[in-house]
This record gives structure tokens, sequence and C-alpha cells, in this order.
């Protein structure tokens, strides 16, 4: 992205969940890992959970450490300009706060490991749908930016 002065500039984009606990950190993770040239990535929560165990264990497995990032409320991080929001549940699209108006807010939904392995029998099991739901926000941060400015994508609408 280019500004207004003509000098390059990352996009600034917000990964917003329920509890900043797993998905948005994992869209921050990758983000980092296949898009830092292009991209700030941040994430935040409607509330401020904790990392999850599991997450960190998925994501490194795929070659992306994200131990080193921590749980944070949407407030935290109030004076920094996103040029997008994208909400990746259902909870934070319905909660997620008022951003200045240049500010695009997205919603893309995935399923929460936490919630599908609730009832898994083996902590394998467990893992797998953490491993899913991976691998499916990799493929969607794969797309940025292109699929959000992308006006016949539904994404960006």
């Amino acid at each position: 992205m280019v500004s207004a002065k003509g000098k390059n500039r990352k996009l600034k984009i917000l990964f917003l969940c329920t509890g900043n606990a797993c998905r948005s950190q994992m869209a921050e993770g990758w983000a980092r890992h296949l898009k830092g040239n292009f991209i700030e990535p941040y994430s935040a929560g409607i509330i401020a959970a904790g990392l999850d165990p599991r997450a960190v264990r998925v994501m490194a497995e795929s070659g992306v450490d994200i131990s080193r990032q921590h749980s944070k409320h949407v407030d935290e991080l109030a004076g920094i300009n996103f040029d997008y929001v994208i909400t990746l549940c259902g909870s934070a699209h319905e909660q997620c706060p008022l951003f200045p108006s240049r500010t695009k807010v997205v919603h893309v939904g995935f399923d929460d490991p936490p919630t599908l392995a609730a009832f898994s029998q083996t902590d394998d099991e467990a893992l797998a749908h953490y491993a899913r739901v991976r691998d499916e926000i990799r493929r969607f941060v794969e797309g940025l930016p292109d699929i959000l400015e992308d006006p016949n994508n539904p994404v960006s609408r």
C-alpha cells in the first residue's frame, strides 16, 4: 500500500476474536510469517482470555512461533489506525467496537478449536481440530491483502 506521501507502508490489520486466545493469535502469526513485508498484523479480543497452549503447539508444528504473543483486549490497541479489522468469530463480529470511518471492518468466520476439541477423546483428536482451523486461517492469510481489496470477492463487502 502507498501512503499519501508516496512512501510504501504496510497495511495495518487487526484480527479480532472474542478472547484473543486462538484464532486471532493464529491469524496474527500467519500474517507476520507469510506477509510481513506487506502487513503489520495485530490481534486482540473483546476480552483477553490468555494464549491457548494448543494454538501455540499447532502453529509451532507449522514452523510459526506465536509463544511470545500475548492475549490483548481491543482497548489496548486504541491508538493504532487500522486499515482493516477482520473479525474471525460471530461473537466478535456482533460486539465489534466502533473504529474510525476509514477502517474497513470485514467478517471472516472460522470454527472455534477449543469448542470443537471439548468432546475429543484424546489430545491428538483435539489437536486435529486446531490443525484444521490453523490450515484454514493460513489459506485465508495467503490471499491477503488482495482478497480484501477485490470488489468481486464477498469477503471485501
